[in-house]
């Protein structure tokens, strides 16, 4: 599971990128100075990222006005994320972790929720309170010297899907990765739970945040899945309700089923190629009426 080579041809190194999101804005900095900072970071990010991603210019990412979170990938990179916040009129918002990319050769996964950013930018005041990181595996989107190298797994060769600390993890999820998988590379859950700097991530942001439920898009099997204590969706947009599964080490596993936080997985039909942008305007629109309808306020 040896750790995967980036491009050479790269824009920004790692290296690079990673001194940009070093460049932590000091108390004492001016607020033009802190501006600057983040303003390179951001830059620096969407120059690495972009060339990979269908259908998000390096503009559609820079305006996203994403932060780094203070997590990072294996090999460095800052896990970029955004907080909105809900109307400062309700009581108490529902929270969303709207999560792409933990599948690195899924771009579409990321991509899509670069598009729903851009609609709740222009939207103003949220209904919820969202929390979106839509490139959790950058590693994984930016691994090969080609852009259609990119791979499933995080740099060393684990599938962060396979990664969070479900009961009986060291049994089931090594076992059924050998038996049930033939040991697929690409399924590779680590050596122990939450070994990677991604998914532990993703667990402490879940501990810290408190969603009331986790939207996490994939591609590309073209459905809707959901784990945990909510009503299932019939549909958003062309995309129909069908359970996938439930894995060791998944986070729908870990999060639904043990934590009670539902998780709704969208699976897009394409992991290269786009919906057209009707079919990404009704997944947004039904997605968040069935947060509306069916996801209770969790009493924290």
């Amino acid at each position: 599971m040896g750790a995967m080579l980036l491009a050479s041809a790269s824009l920004f190194s790692f290296s690079e990128c990673v001194q940009a999101e070093n460049v932590t804005p000091s108390p004492t900095a001016t607020p033009a100075a802190n501006a600057t900072a983040s303003s390179k970071a951001i830059n620096d990010w969407c120059k690495l990222i972009t060339p990979r991603l269908p259908k998000v210019s390096f503009n559609d990412c820079r305006l996203s006005k994403l932060n780094p979170s203070g997590g990072k990938s294996f090999k460095g990179l800052p896990l970029m994320s955004r907080d909105f916040a809900a109307d400062p009129r309700a009581k108490r918002a529902t929270r969303v972790l709207l999560i792409g990319g933990i599948h690195g050769d899924e771009k579409t996964a990321t991509a899509v929720v670069f598009k729903w950013l851009e609609t709740m930018q222009k939207t103003g005041v949220q209904e919820f309170h969202w929390k979106v990181v839509p490139l959790v595996n950058p590693d994984g989107l930016l691994a090969g010297s080609q852009s259609n190298k990119a791979t499933r797994v995080n740099a060393r060769g684990v599938d962060l899907n396979r990664n969070f600390p479900t009961p009986n993890w060291e049994k089931e999820a090594l076992q059924y990765w050998q038996v049930k998988t033939k040991s697929d590379p690409r399924r590779y859950p680590g050596k122990a739970p939450i070994s990677e700097p991604e998914s532990k991530w993703i667990f402490n942001t879940i501990k810290s945040f408190k969603p009331d439920v986790i939207i996490s898009v994939h591609a590309p099997f073209g459905v809707l899945d959901l784990d945990g204590p909510a009503e299932p969706p019939t549909r958003f947009g062309r995309l129909h309700f069908n359970r996938v599964g439930v894995y060791p080490g998944s986070l729908g596993n870990y999060s639904g089923m043990h934590q009670e936080i539902p998780v709704l997985t969208i699976e897009l039909p394409h992991a290269l190629n786009m919906p057209n942008p009707t079919e990404i305007a009704r997944i947004w629109q039904d997605m968040q009426g069935w947060i509306r309808n069916n996801v209770a306020v969790r009493s924290k």
